[in-house]
């Protein structure tokens, strides 16, 4: 009933313990902390949560307009809701060094198992777009550095985002990704890349886990998570994927309701009332209050 029953320094102790097992764990992406909920019912590792999807929320474009405090406080409500580790995008870190620092511990605050900060130059643009622009190497370390010294619990993790590979070549982003693993990065998420062989020779060439984002329309093929494994990937995020479905789903509801003035053919896309009232736990809170839930739900 109501939150996680697990602290959020243990959800990190059990995740950081999962990752250096090698196995590869699914992150697919929250859009809401009901569909953080659903993530972990359906038996995957952990919960994502996209910067794109954060701006998208607010109806605004993914080029580093929301503020730490709106990221913060939505993610805090995802990772909450759900016993599974969250990792959140931080973007660049809402600012200098100093600033990445408040930037974590305010993460840590808010319950999240790890961030990633990236090397873009600010305004960002969205890792599978041209036109991107990265910041030196000794600025990138710095915001590494600064997000270590700053960290308080250990197993929070700080994961590096490089997204060179679209900027100067593969040859680029490992060097990158080597010196950002040298700063202290627990983890490294080279973006936009073209090829399982890719994701190999950047594994290959750190020694902390890497992560693979399986974005749709995007420059990386969609791999499967076999593909990856074998590939030498740790960690794999969808973290747009639910949102696109939902507001595909929510695009062609209205198209019928607007053709038809009803959705009664599109009942069995819905998920049902009942369904929904499990997944909130309407009947746990009879334990504080039997009138909340004392009726039955018929299909």
């Amino acid at each position: 009933m109501l939150y996680s029953q697990t602290p959020a320094h243990e959800k990190r102790r059990l995740f950081r313990e999962r990752l250096a097992s090698g196995e590869l764990l699914r992150f697919p992406g929250a859009f809401n902390p009901l569909s953080a909920r659903l993530i972990e019912r359906k038996g995957f590792e952990g919960v994502y949560i996209s910067g794109a999807v954060l701006s998208a929320d607010l109806g605004l474009p993914d080029i580093g307009l929301t503020t730490l405090p709106e990221v913060a406080g939505r993610a805090e409500q995802i990772a909450r809701m759900t016993e599974l580790p969250a990792i959140v995008d931080a973007d660049t870190g809402f600012g200098e060094p100093m600033n990445v620092a408040r930037t974590i511990q305010t993460l840590e605050n808010a319950g999240l198992a790890g961030t990633h900060i990236e090397d873009q130059v600010n305004p960002k643009r969205c890792g599978h777009l041209d036109g991107k622009e990265v910041v030196d190497e000794p600025t990138a370390l710095a915001r590494i550095r600064a997000a270590v010294d700053a960290r308080r619990d250990e197993n929070f993790l700080i994961m590096a985002r490089t997204d060179v590979r679209a900027v100067a070549g593969l040859d680029a982003a490992i060097e990158r990704a080597r010196a950002l693993a040298e700063a202290g990065a627990d983890a490294i998420f080279p973006e936009a890349m073209r090829s399982l062989d890719e994701f190999a020779q950047v594994a290959d060439a750190v020694d902390v886990p890497i992560l693979a984002n399986m974005t749709e329309f995007g420059k990386s093929d969609l791999f499967t998570v076999d593909q990856l494994r074998d590939a030498g990937v740790r960690l794999v995020i969808w973290p747009v994927s639910l949102l696109r479905l939902a507001m595909g789903a929510a695009e062609r509801g209205l198209d019928t309701l607007a053709a038809e003035q009803h959705l009664t053919g599109r009942l069995d896309e819905m998920q049902h009332r009942a369904d929904l009232y499990d997944l909130v736990d309407y009947e746990g809170y009879s334990h504080f209050d039997s009138g909340v839930f004392d009726f039955q739900i018929g299909r």
